[in-house]
């Protein structure tokens, strides 16, 4: 079958009436939590998760990638009304979106990063329906060694473009491969790491535990402690007059958007990149190639139109190798991957074979959820400027609620809780030190794929650990790994002078 008759077969599955109902709460919801400093995406997705046992999986994916689309669309929000970014992917949406709200411009504001995100999403959905295919044929070729390699390959990246501390994040894998192995081991079934015969360390750690535990309650506490005073709301609502003349200027920047998209998307490809240095990327890009650069941080609708494209695209590019080689382009997408596991889906070049219906009606629910996120973020803008008024011990009591209620309703056991508490705590400490928490979890989704990849390979060359470098595709990917994680070592030798010690 053609892309296109795949793609008409999608969206008979999209547009069911439970799968239209669910990406138009999904994309409300998202939009609610990327709109609320301090939540986004990833906190978000962590979340809700759990209610999405309710549904069938190809439901529950669709809900969670339209929570993930609103979550990106909602961040531009609270960055325009009140100066401070949903996430850290509309960091540079507030260098040009407060100006323009602070000038009395915030309804264009809001327009202009409604629509820029909605062009960058299209863009890189029709992107993604045209890569995806192949990109997952040419993963049918991967055997254990393959896979092994490209693990290691999507690590190292976080080492060498994450722009963490290179020791930190090795620290933060190593950590996350370890608790990947508590448990039953993969082929002898002996019991691993159960700290003194603990029964319900046997099932080994759920990442659902540890995303809920680092990004939900350890968010909670990290903004107890550093928010302040209650930020002032600028006032915004949207006219059809407004919107007329929002959409006006728009027309005047192809350009700068059809740049942010393509940038966005392929930047989004890559492990550790994510939609954050996209958007930076897409801002750096447009102010020094437009003619009004010298007016980019004084309210200028470019600046926010391209990180606003670059942001929404590179959600959309993140998507693309977490389904077709079962390696996640963002922590957002390590979510949603170890979600796929656990409602039984394995990510990769086989699902494209095995549930086509459930791939392409994911694809196909990217463009109605596209379409449904701009015309409800248009529409509940004054509801936005109400729920952002919204006393932060409340949201905090709703967010810890949600936490306890999420990790003990799939499996029932008071253990889970107590784990989430624990790493809430450990979460809140580790981000006061600066480690980077993203490697934790993808660690913990991909320590078993890599341990099971590793092993296979032993068992079937005998032993022969060359066997990594001796097929030329998984000799490639060591290759690339090896230069990612030797990246950090090459900064650091080429600016000797940084690290060397005054004279007295």
């Amino acid at each position: 079958m053609d892309i296109f008759a795949l793609l008409a077969d999608g969206f008979a599955t999209s547009l069911s009436p439970l799968n239209l109902f669910i990406v138009i709460i999904g994309v409300t919801v998202g939009l609610f939590i990327g709109a609320m400093p301090g939540l986004g995406s990833v906190n978000g997705v962590a979340i809700v998760l759990p209610l999405t046992f309710v549904v069938p999986p190809a439901s529950a994916i669709i809900f969670l990638a339209a929570i993930y689309y609103g979550a990106m669309y909602g961040g531009a929000v609270s960055s325009i009304l009140l100066g401070i970014p949903g996430a850290s992917t509309a960091v540079a949406t507030t260098f040009d979106g407060r100006p323009m709200a602070q000038k009395g411009q915030a309804g264009l504001a809001l327009i202009a990063a409604a629509v820029a995100s909605f062009v960058g999403g299209t863009i890189s959905v029709i992107l993604f329906t045209a890569f995806a295919a192949p990109l997952a044929d040419l993963a049918l070729a991967f055997g254990p060694a393959e896979e092994f390699a490209l693990v290691l390959l999507a690590f190292t990246t976080f080492v060498g473009l994450g722009g963490d501390d290179p020791l930190k994040t090795v620290i933060m894998i190593c950590l996350g491969l370890v608790l990947s192995t508590v448990g039953l081991d993969l082929i002898s079934g002996q019991p691993r790491l159960i700290f003194g015969d603990m029964p319900g360390f046997y099932a080994g750690i759920s990442f659902l535990v540890l995303a809920i535990g680092v990004y939900g309650i350890g968010e909670v506490l990290h903004t107890i402690e550093t928010s302040k005073s209650a930020p002032q709301v600028t006032p915004a609502k949207i006219t059809f007059s407004e919107l007329r003349a929002g959409l006006a200027r728009m027309n005047q920047l192809w350009r700068t958007m059809s740049i942010g998209s393509f940038l966005g998307f392929f930047v989004g490809m890559l492990p550790a990149a994510g939609a954050t240095p996209a958007s930076l990327m897409a801002y750096g890009i447009a102010r020094t190639t437009s003619k009004k650069g010298k007016n980019f941080g004084k309210g200028e609708i470019e600046g926010v139109a391209a990180p606003e494209t670059a942001n929404n695209a590179a959600s959309t590019g993140s998507l693309l190798p977490m389904l077709t080689l079962g390696i996640p382009g963002s922590p957002t997408t390590a979510l949603l991957l170890g979600g796929m596991v656990m409602w039984g889906l394995v990510p990769g070049p086989m699902l494209f074979i095995e549930q086509p219906d459930f791939v392409w009606g994911l694809i196909s629910s990217l463009y109605t959820a596209n379409a449904a996120a701009v015309l409800i973020n248009l529409a509940l803008i004054p509801l936005f400027v109400w729920a952002l008024r919204m006393p932060f011990t409340v949201l905090c009591a709703i967010v810890i609620v949600l936490c306890i209620v999420g990790g003990f309703a799939p499996s029932q056991k008071l253990h889970d809780v107590w784990l989430i508490a624990g790493f809430g705590i450990a979460g809140y400490i580790l981000r006061k030190a600066d480690y980077p928490l993203a490697p934790l979890v993808l660690a913990l989704v991909l320590g078993p794929l890599m341990e099971k990849s590793f092993r296979q390979t032993l068992v079937m060359e005998q032993g022969n650990v060359f066997a990594f470098v001796e097929r030329p595709l998984s000799a490639t990917f060591m290759l690339l790994a090896l230069i990612f994680f030797l990246l950090p070592l090459l900064k650091y030798v080429r600016k000797p002078g940084k690290n060397q010690v005054p004279a007295e």
